[in-house]
């Protein structure tokens, strides 16, 4: 096979939940200042679950665009991302296949890192469509993040699924080689299989982050990778948008750069849109960076966009993409903001009942009220069973 086959996105559709609560709200009622919000944190909302909603149906629903373009013929393998998985031992993916009505004869597994493993998964296919370019991968990227209530954390919550179609000459964005990495064992963020939200030392986390950044760097320029000018922006994994900010920031000053305000706005303003929204979607957030930037920036044909990937614990690669001529023509930005605009806003009381309902574990059945709007839905329990159908 050629050495010089060019392989990336082809295709990038994400979805969120029903219901929103806004950040305005939320500091109405525990008594923060909003800017804390708006200006500190960079987050203006969050995206909710309804009681039929969880990273299946999310996932589904990102990736039924895909299908319905592309179809299935060419798709032998489906990678789903996650760190909020609903089973410890069958692949959420699978039930995804199902609903999206797909062929039998197809791997499907489960990748979990944090939020660094959906890049773990992109570069998995890459390699998979290398071996056979006729073959595409369908990668998912889905979570919904929980803190506890009244945490630090509480105000970086969300929740989304981003879908990609891997294949051989694509139409959105080629990877580049090399890539760099970065993995150091850090207790800046975890959930132990008996919990349900995530604990955090968020002083850590923001060293860890930050240390992992320089560290990737320096090793994709190790390997012979492009110089910082070479980049016309740059997508990072947004726990909170101005996270962004911090990293690119370091990255500036590791690089000797000039690390101005006007300067991180050029290189990530256009990045945020979709993140300071929905909120901390894990594993999809640097991916919703990405259709944020590819959706409302300015042409970007033939310019490289530098994404790092972090996920706590720590593992983080910083790497390239190029965007290809014509990619404007395969956007989904109007979709993408119809899924944001169309979620129902909630009140802060209506957001505590909601966190305070929790699934029954006793293997009864369970039928689940039908709130969600969106294409599938959990419709029941039975014997510690999910059930999922088309909504």
């Amino acid at each position: 096979m050629p050495s010089d086959l060019a392989i990336g996105i082809h295709d990038l559709s994400f979805r969120t939940t029903g219901l929103v609560l806004s950040h305005t709200e939320l500091a109405r009622c525990n008594g923060t200042d909003i800017a804390k919000y708006h200006q500190g944190i960079g987050q203006r909302a969050m995206s909710l679950p309804t009681a039929d909603e969880d990273i299946v149906t999310m996932a589904a629903a990102a990736a039924a665009p895909l299908v319905e373009r592309h179809g299935t013929d060419r798709i032998r393998t489906v990678v789903l991302a996650t760190e909020s998985s609903v089973d410890q031992s069958k692949a959420a993916g699978i039930y995804v296949h199902s609903l999206l009505g797909m062929e039998p004869h197809v791997r499907v597994v489960e990748m979990k890192q944090a939020c660094y493993s959906a890049t773990a998964a992109l570069q998995f296919a890459a390699g998979l469509v290398h071996r056979d370019p006729q073959e595409q991968v369908l990668v998912i990227a889905s979570d919904i993040s929980r803190y506890d209530l009244d945490s630090p954390g509480e105000a970086t919550q969300g929740a989304a699924a981003a879908a990609m179609l891997v294949s051989a000459d694509p139409a959105l964005l080629e990877l580049t080689r090399p890539s760099g990495l970065f993995t150091a064992d850090v207790m800046d963020f975890w959930r132990p299989n008996y919990r349900t939200t995530a604990l955090v030392n968020g002083k850590e986390s923001i060293a860890a982050y930050l240390e992992a950044v320089e560290g990737a760097w320096k090793d994709y320029q190790r390997r012979g990778g492009l110089p910082l000018e070479e980049f016309r922006a740059f997508c990072y994994h947004q726990p909170y948008t101005r996270m962004a900010f911090k990293a690119h920031r370091q990255l500036l000053e590791t690089c000797g750069a000039q690390a101005d305000e006007e300067t991180l706005d050029h290189a990530l303003a256009a990045t945020t849109g979709y993140n300071e929204t929905v909120g901390n979607s894990y594993t999809a957030s640097m991916y919703l960076a990405l259709a944020a930037l590819l959706d409302d920036a300015d042409d970007l044909t033939e310019q490289t966009v530098g994404l790092f990937s972090y996920g706590s614990g720590s593992v983080a690669e910083f790497f390239a993409g190029r965007v290809r001529a014509g990619y404007k023509a395969h956007l989904r930005g109007e979709a993408h903001r119809e899924a944001i605009g169309s979620r129902r806003a909630v009140d802060y009381g209506t957001y505590r009942e909601l966190r305070e309902q929790t699934l029954p574990t006793d293997g009864g059945w369970y039928e689940l009220p039908h709130e969600t709007r969106g294409p599938y839905r959990l419709a029941a329990l039975r014997d510690h069973q999910r059930v999922y159908e088309a909504a």
